[in-house]
C-alpha cells in the first residue's frame, strides 16, 4: 500500500490546510454499513487523506431513517481512535430549507435557531467539540440547485437574510464550536454577497464553496471560477465521477438493463434516477468521455479524476466510495496528467454536448 504524497492546500484565507483529495461520506449509512465505513476511513488516513466531509442530512439518498446516520458513524469511529481527531480536518453541513424533507425541520426557511440546533446535533453525533469547516448545504434563498435550470424571481423565498446567517455562524465561531465557514451549491451572487457582508460587518468570511464539478457538469467554469479566484475562496469539487457515469459502468447496459450494475447508485435508487445524473443526455456525454479515456490508454475513472485533480480551479476533490477497492482506484489516479491533445478533445466534446448534468 502506497501512501500518497499529498501536499496540503490552504482553504481561502483560513489556516485550514487540507489534502487535495477529500473523503466524501454520504454513502455511509445507506450503501455502506458502519463496520465497512470505519475500514474505509482507516484506509483513507493510511493512504494520506486528512480531509473528511459529511452533512447532517447524510446518508444519501436522504430518508428519515438515515438522517444523521453518517455523522454518527464518523463519531463512533473517532471515539475508538484516540488522537485521530487532531490529525484530520472535519467538515460538515447544515441543511438549507427542508423542502421535501420534513424530518430535517419544519417551515420554509433556515432560521438562526435552526442553524444553531443543527450544529449542536452534529457536534453530538460526531462526538467532537468543534467542526473545522461548517458549510451551508444549499442556499436559504430559492435558487436552482441539484439540477434546477433557471432562477425565477417569482419563486423567491427567504426567511433569514444572509447577514443574519453570517451573524449566526459568527456566534458558533465565537463559541469555539466551528473554526471556519463555507457554502455549498452556491451561485456567484451568493459567494459575492457572503464575502461582501462579512467584510462590511466584520463577520467570519467564507473560505470555500462545495459545488458539483466534473466532465459532464463544468458549470463552475461559467463565472463562479472567476468569482472564487478574485475573492480567494476555494472550490471543493464534488461528484467528480458524476454518480458513476464517468467510471464507464453504465456505458453498455444503461441504468436499468439486465447487465446494469446492481449496486450502482443510479440503478439501485429510484429517487436518484429522477436527478440530473440520470438524464439520457448525461449518459450519452459520459460514454463519449469514457471512450476518449480508453482510446488514450486510461480508464474512464483515471481520466475523469485527473481532470479534477489537475484543475487550477479545484482546491480539493471530494471522492465518494462504497469499498476500499474503489477508494484505492480513486487515490491511485493521483499524479495522472492529461496531454494538451486530450484536453482539447475533452473541450471538443463539451462544445458538442455542453453540461448535460447541470
Amino acid at each position: 500500500m502506497k501512501k500518497l504524497e499529498l501536499t496540503p492546500v490552504r482553504l481561502g484565507q483560513s489556516d485550514l490546510h487540507v489534502t487535495p483529495i477529500c473523503l466524501g461520506t454520504m454513502t455511509f449509512g445507506q450503501q455502506v454499513d458502519e463496520a465497512h465505513s470505519h475500514t474505509i476511513m482507516d484506509h483513507s488516513i493510511e493512504r494520506g487523506v486528512n480531509f473528511f466531509d459529511t452533512a447532517e442530512i447524510y446518508a444519501v439518498p436522504p430518508t428519515a431513517e438515515s438522517f444523521g446516520k453518517t455523522e454518527t458513524y464518523i463519531g463512533n469511529w473517532l471515539s475508538k481512535r484516540p488522537g485521530m481527531r487532531q490529525k484530520m480536518v472535519l467538515a460538515s453541513k447544515v441543511a438549507g430549507p427542508s423542502r421535501a424533507m420534513p424530518w430535517v425541520r419544519t417551515g420554509d426557511g433556515m432560521t438562526a435557531a435552526d442553524m444553531l440546533a443543527s450544529c449542536e446535533a452534529s457536534l453530538k453525533r460526531l462526538q467532537t467539540d468543534v467542526i473545522d469547516l461548517y458549510q451551508i448545504h444549499w442556499p436559504e434563498r430559492h435558487v436552482p440547485v441539484f439540477g434546477g435550470m433557471y432562477y425565477d424571481p417569482k419563486n423567491e423565498k427567504s426567511v433569514t437574510p444572509i447577514h443574519e446567517q453570517l451573524e449566526t455562524l459568527a456566534k458558533l465561531v465565537k463559541q469555539g464550536k466551528v473554526r471556519y465557514i463555507g457554502l455549498s451549491n452556491e451561485t456567484p451572487f451568493g459567494v459575492h454577497e457572503f464575502v461582501r457582508l462579512a467584510e462590511q460587518h466584520n463577520l467570519p468570511r467564507i473560505v470555500s464553496v462545495q459545488n458539483a464539478y466534473c466532465l459532464v457538469n463544468r458549470v463552475p467554469e461559467n463565472g463562479l471560477d472567476e468569482t472564487m479566484h478574485r475573492l480567494n475562496v476555494s472550490l471543493l469539487a464534488y461528484s467528480p465521477l458524476a454518480f458513476g457515469l464517468l467510471t464507464g459502468k453504465y456505458d453498455e447496459a444503461g441504468f436499468l438493463g439486465e447487465q446494469s450494475p446492481k449496486e450502482g447508485r443510479i440503478t439501485k435508487y429510484e429517487s436518484v434516477r429522477k436527478q440530473r445524473w440520470a438524464r439520457p443526455e448525461a449518459l450519452a456525454a459520459a460514454k463519449r468521455y469514457n471512450q476518449l479515456a480508453r482510446d488514450n490508454g486510461m480508464t474512464p475513472t483515471e481520466m475523469a479524476l485527473a481532470f479534477c485533480y489537475t484543475q487550477w480551479r479545484v482546491a480539493s476533490t471530494i471522492i465518494g466510495v462504497t469499498s476500499v477497492q474503489q477508494l484505492d482506484e480513486d487515490l491511485d489516479a493521483w499524479g495522472k496528467t492529461l496531454s494538451p491533445e486530450m484536453l482539447k478533445a475533452i473541450d471538443d466534446i463539451r462544445w458538442d454536448m455542453r453540461d448535460p448534468a447541470v
